[in-house]
């Protein structure tokens, strides 16, 4: 199956249009394997949680957000749930004022209803067609959507990645910066300047974010809303809703609906 996916791919970097899109499907569990497209990626799932990894970091894409994967990037898309994805290929070269870094964006409702509607668009549409217009419009609004903090960063620094490895695997981890500065051998001011030097991030809100991102593919996987909350580190389900509801503005039992 994966294999004829990617040769399905090839045919749409190959057109000579600036855009391109396509549909796939896949069922829960399913990891497309590292792979990389030389064209820029928008990828969106009208339904299913995907979480995207590569080397600079892990997304989690739910319903209502896209991944901007810039060209070229090595990538691996596991899928929790069932997984319908339409995505759009957009040769960079001819698409300026596009984020030069992958990302998670906001889909407004009318760039979701374009992208679906892209996918019935055939690779070889003409420019000066309604096909072509609506892609066109398509690139304006995805130019005009906003990025969101559903990124989790991978610093290169080893003794960091051991941190981060583990709080990754087990994010209801309460141990402080200072023990974990113990742990890999160095002084607690180290661990924290790396954390801003590497990620961004202070060493709390890295593992804030680590927190929710872990509870969003929990969520996605139908695990109950309290056993999610007490696993990711949380002291209750009110105070995990709560969280949730500052981020989403909604609370995590109607996020994926």
């Amino acid at each position: 199956m994966l294999s004829d996916i990617i040769r399905r791919h090839l045919d749409f970097h190959a057109t000579p249009n600036a855009m391109a899109a396509m549909e796939v499907d896949y069922p829960s569990g399913t990891s497309t394997g590292r792979h990389s497209h030389p064209r820029g990626q928008l990828l969106y799932a009208i339904e299913g949680v995907m979480i995207v990894r590569s080397d600079a970091g892990s997304w989690v894409v739910p319903p209502n957000r896209a991944a901007w994967l810039i060209a070229g990037v090595e990538h691996e898309v596991g899928m929790y749930g069932a997984v319908k994805i339409r995505t759009v290929f957009i040769d960079p070269a001819t698409a300026p004022q596009l984020p030069d870094t992958s990302c998670v964006i906001e889909v407004s409702p009318l760039l979701r209803e374009l992208i679906v509607a892209a996918v019935r668009i055939p690779v070889d549409y003409r420019q000066d067609s309604r096909d072509g217009r609506l892609m066109r419009l398509l690139l304006d609004e995805l130019r005009t959507s906003d990025e969101l903090p559903l990124h989790l960063p991978v610093p290169r620094d080893a003794r960091l990645r051991t941190i981060c490895e583990a709080l990754t695997n087990d994010p209801g981890n309460s141990c402080t910066a200072a023990q974990w500065a113990r742990q890999v051998g160095v002084a607690a001011k180290t661990v924290h300047r790396l954390f801003a030097a590497e990620t961004g991030m202070t060493f709390a809100h890295w593992r804030k974010q680590a927190r929710l991102l872990a509870a969003l593919q929990r969520i996605a996987s139908g695990e109950r809303i309290i056993d999610v909350a007490l696993d990711c580190g949380y002291a209750s389900q009110s105070a995990f809703s709560a969280m949730f509801r500052r981020h989403f503005a909604v609370p995590p039992s109607a996020f994926y609906r």
